[in-house]
């Protein structure tokens, strides 16, 4: 519990949980980014 509160409460803890939260973003963002389906379907014809 003592390191909740100081994660919380210091100002070098809320530094450390914003890096975190951003770094968890930016998982979430680029696992989006490459398991989305970029190639176009096979029956389409290039231009």
């Amino acid at each position: 519990m003592q390191l909740l509160k100081q994660l919380f409460t210091t100002e070098v803890g809320l530094f450390s949980a914003v890096g975190i939260g951003f770094m968890l973003g930016m998982l979430v963002f680029f696992v989006w980014l490459f398991t989305r389906n970029d190639a176009p379907p096979a029956d389409q014809k290039q231009p």
